[in-house]
């Protein structure tokens, strides 16, 4: 899974927009919630009161609705769009990813730069 993540920040940002991304991981063990989410999931429950979660839809609207007591609200929206499971990235490729990893924890922490790939023309 990390190397199509990384194969396709490669491909699809760093390439395409000519940037640098850097890529900070949580470590294993660790909470993925970000401040943000922490913070909103107690008034996002609070706004459920108990309504029964039978669609997609339902989710999405009752998170829509919340809002916080200081007017933070929350976007909600469902991603139809279908994404390809499965998909391998083979060593060759994966080896030509630009990946340069930070001094602290660069399993976890690296920078994807951008590929140069010229085309010659004879």
């Amino acid at each position: 899974m990390k190397k199509a993540v990384d194969y396709g920040v490669q491909q699809k940002l760093a390439n395409e927009l000519d940037l640098e991304i850097h890529v900070c991981h949580f470590p294993p063990g660790t909470s993925t919630w970000n401040k943000i989410e922490h913070k909103m999931f107690s008034y996002i429950s609070q706004n459920w009161r108990g309504v029964p979660l039978i669609s997609q839809e339902t989710v999405v609207q009752l998170i829509g609705n919340t809002k916080t007591t200081k007017g933070l609200k929350i976007q909600a929206q469902i991603d139809y769009r279908e994404y390809r499971k499965g998909k391998k990235v083979d060593e060759k490729d994966f080896a030509g990813i630009a990946i340069t990893k930070n001094q602290f924890r660069g399993e976890w922490n690296y920078v994807i730069s951008p590929v140069v790939v010229f085309e010659v023309e004879y």
